[in-house]
């Protein structure tokens, strides 16, 4: 039975800082950010937009009346949850309106949040042919104001469909993972922002991905060439870059030029939106898809977890993906956002809902987002 992913949907937040902007504002030079970090632009969201707000947009872009009937599972992989207890997939019942006959749960573990979802997923619908599973990335990335992190902020959500037959991805059920206790990255209770230490970290993301290689290679008697494209973990896209050089000198320069430039084509969006922690892989995927794919190629994925967990899988690009995506929708959504101020930026950073906050709808241009804290619980509502 072929298992993977049907379809895959994407939000981001309408406003984005200019990442050249933000370096003049931090006297920094533009190009330390621009081609040092890899960055163009850092999606901003708003004060009524969170894990909940854009797991449930990017989910409404793909979900039709059928697909919530043949749902089995909602899994949520997201470091950004709202609440301590409670879900994210929770929230998302009433707000997409979901049968309540399913599992519906939420996986956090850094960035790898959203692959644990996708491999549980593999799972159920082995084991339930008949049913989907809904696995979303959501995630606001938060290093604070003038931070060495600022750079690498952003936001957004992935939306997968899991089923067999699957019309984009077909996972292949190759991986090798590993897990080790590092202290690279981590976000105690009691902050709202992460702390790092970046150039341990990635020293041990490309670590990470060495070891993983060699372990893949070894387990399935492959090499580069059995693969077109390697897509990777992008909190930033030139981390991917890191990872990518390893294999300079260790596979042909042919093959080595066409990783390159499949993977700048991988990173195209993620260029323009910022670090979406557990959906960055699957922005890189979608970006490929969009911008370079072509049906049938063999995919190698990297998904990496600070803390840390790392996992190498492999899947394969089904043929008529075209026909699933819309791309121009998706390059529209990207085009269309605005640009706002350093200024304004520094002023959405800064707001922070308390309890018995009420949202104006009248303010609201996005469909889904929260409404009220009433009694120190989280409102959402969507417009009609």
């Amino acid at each position: 039975m072929d298992i993977g992913i049907d379809k895959i949907g994407f939000y981001v937040p309408k406003d984005y800082i200019d990442i050249v902007e933000l370096a003049k504002r931090r006297d920094v030079d533009p190009n330390k950010f621009t081609i040092g970090i890899g960055q163009d632009k850092q999606a901003v969201p708003l004060p009524h937009q969170d894990d909940v707000t854009m797991a449930a947009s990017s989910a409404d872009s793909i979900l039709t009346d059928e697909d919530k009937k043949d749902l089995g599972m909602l899994i949520v992989g997201t470091e950004s949850s709202v609440d301590e207890s409670k879900s994210t997939a929770a929230f998302l019942m009433d707000l997409l309106d979901l049968p309540e006959d399913i599992r519906a749960y939420e996986i956090k573990q850094a960035c790898y949040g959203a692959t644990a979802g996708l491999q549980a997923a593999y799972d159920f619908v082995s084991l339930n042919p008949d049913k989907k599973v809904l696995v979303i990335a959501t995630d606001i990335a938060r290093y604070g104001i003038k931070t060495p992190g600022e750079v690498t902020q952003g936001a957004g959500s992935v939306a997968m469909l899991i089923s067999q037959n699957p019309r984009v991805l077909k996972l292949n059920h190759e991986s090798v993972y590993m897990t080790k206790n590092v202290g690279d990255f981590w976000r105690p209770t009691f902050s709202k922002t992460a702390f790092a230490r970046g150039k341990f970290s990635n020293e041990v993301y490309v670590n990470f991905f060495q070891t993983l290689w060699t372990k893949f290679q070894d387990k399935y008697s492959v090499t580069a060439d059995d693969f077109s494209t390697m897509l990777f973990h992008i909190p930033y896209t030139k981390m991917g870059t890191k990872a990518l050089r390893t294999l300079e000198g260790k596979v042909s320069d042919e093959k080595y030029t066409e990783l390159t430039k499949h993977y700048q084509n991988s990173i195209k969006f993620s260029r323009d939106v910022g670090n979406l922690y557990t959906g960055s892989l699957y922005l890189g995927l979608l970006s490929y898809l969009v911008n370079g794919a072509k049906a049938n190629e063999n995919v190698l994925m990297f998904s990496y977890g600070s803390g840390a967990v790392g996992e190498l899988f492999s899947a394969k690009i089904q043929p008529g993906f075209e026909q699933v995506i819309d791309k121009q929708a998706l390059i529209d959504m990207l085009n269309n956002r605005q640009k706002i101020s350093i200024d304004d930026y520094e002023k959405i950073y800064q707001i922070e809902y308390k309890n018995d906050t009420i949202v104006d709808p009248s303010t609201i241009s996005d469909k889904f987002y929260l409404s009220e804290i009433k009694e120190n619980e989280r409102i959402y509502k969507k417009l009609k």
